[in-house]
């Protein structure tokens, strides 16, 4: 009998990627404690041996990732040292990159805010415009930090999709226009001197919910994001799904509305022009809630007339509470499609945009997506807004880069080719 070699080899590993894996374990286990652990307790928690575990602590606490934080007592014996991640020890910067807004953070190596900063997106169509203003805002928040530069472990950028992972690059994102293959990574890091990771903003606000939303980041859950665009970040089992081409989460053209505005795609009623706020603005200018803004619709007019539509709401005005109720109830059919397909714990809603509409949709979601889940007599699907915060896209792209530091991941293991 002949053998099939066509497929993919697995491949093994080695003594050091097993140990830096361990190590990861380790900080991993120790992240997640926030009072700290005991070198026994993590060797309970880990399954490593006592000796690993010590080896592996005394270089943590050398490198000042780790740092003593008092001695407990659990009974009779010697107590015990807890050992905690010392927030000093590295630090990360998180840029989120919206058409409308751009919104900059420092995270220490606890995941906690130590500096930030938000403004205007330049004119989206002008990149070498936008990448120069990053880099000038990342240098001023460095500064007023007054954080040792080297201690900064890199900078994520949460950038809308679609991206080239590979070149680090941002390819014709529908509301960044001009952003043709824009090298975003590399620019960056040639300005900054620093390292770059780059990740789709929907990924890394999942990102951000698993490292900093408690109990709203673990398990399995669906992030939908609500900025200038709509997009899903997803999580199953506690592991984050990019897809092949780090680009999972596209929802723009999922239906909602068989009957709604056509979509560029060809079809009517997609995601993309019935739940982003630049359609409910385009709607409320058709039904005359809002004034006409000319050509010239960009995302920060959106962003002032989706403020102005919403505080319409609020005050009363049947027709905008109607554009806003109907929104929800077409958020609510895109994200059963997901919730069906994964089966997931809970919905998580977050960024630019959640703000304005979440008591709304906190209010009628829950029952709608109810009636819209096939296993309802099972499971119920939790609703909730995002633990982290506003600046959620800003905060995961900092935790990509401590993630891929501090996590551990089964494909370090494996050998390269």
């Amino acid at each position: 009998m002949t053998e099939n070699f066509d497929h993919p080899s697995r491949r093994g590993t080695n003594l050091p990627r097993m140990g830096d894996f361990n190590r990861s374990v380790i900080l991993e286990a120790i992240r997640r404690a926030s009072s700290g652990l005991s070198r026994v307790e993590l060797g309970h928690s880990t399954g490593l041996s006592a000796q690993t575990v010590s080896n592996i602590c005394r270089k943590l606490l050398d490198q000042g990732f780790v740092e003593e934080a008092g001695k407990e007592s659990s009974g009779p014996g010697k107590p015990r040292t807890i050992l905690r991640l010392k927030p000093d020890g590295a630090f990360a910067v998180g840029v989120h990159l919206d058409p409308a807004v751009m919104t900059f953070v420092i995270l220490d190596l606890t995941g906690a805010v130590v500096q930030h900063s938000r403004r205007h997106t330049p004119v989206a169509s002008d990149p070498a415009e936008v990448i120069a203003t990053i880099s000038a805002e990342i240098e001023q928040l460095t500064v007023a930090s007054g954080i040792d530069r080297g201690k900064i472990a890199g900078i994520g950028i949460a950038a809308p999709g679609p991206i080239d992972p590979v070149r680090g690059a941002v390819i014709d994102p529908p509301h960044l226009l001009g952003w043709h293959r824009v090298p975003l990574r590399d620019a960056l890091a040639a300005s900054t001197g620093l390292p770059v990771i780059i990740d789709k903003d929907v990924t890394a606000a999942a990102v951000a919910e698993t490292w900093a939303g408690g109990v709203n980041g673990t398990g399995s859950f669906v992030f939908f994001y609500l900025g200038t665009g709509v997009g899903a970040g997803l999580v199953l089992g506690g592991d984050i799904v990019r897809g092949s081409s780090n680009n999972a989460g596209e929802i723009g053209h999922v239906i909602t509305d068989p009957d709604g505005p056509s979509c560029s795609c060809g079809l009517r009623g997609c995601v993309a022009v019935t739940c982003a706020a630049s359609s409910l603005v385009l709607e409320a200018q058709q039904l005359g809630v809002l004034a006409e803004t000319g050509p010239g619709n960009g995302a920060h007019p959106v962003d002032e007339q989706f403020t102005a539509l919403c505080r319409l709401a609020e005050d009363g005005d049947d027709v905008a509470n109607e554009i806003l109720d109907r929104s929800a109830f077409r958020v609510a059919k895109a994200v059963s499609a997901i919730t069906n397909l994964l089966d997931v714990d809970r919905v998580v809603f977050g960024g630019p945009f959640w703000g304005r509409v979440s008591e709304r949709y906190l209010r009628r979601i829950p029952s709608l997506l109810d009636e819209l889940t096939d296993a309802r007599s099972v499971h119920r699907v939790d609703v909730v807004g995002t633990g982290v915060g506003e600046d959620v896209g800003a905060i995961g792209a900092a935790c990509l880069v401590l993630d891929d530091s501090l996590a551990p991941r089964a494909a370090r293991l494996l050998l390269a080719e």
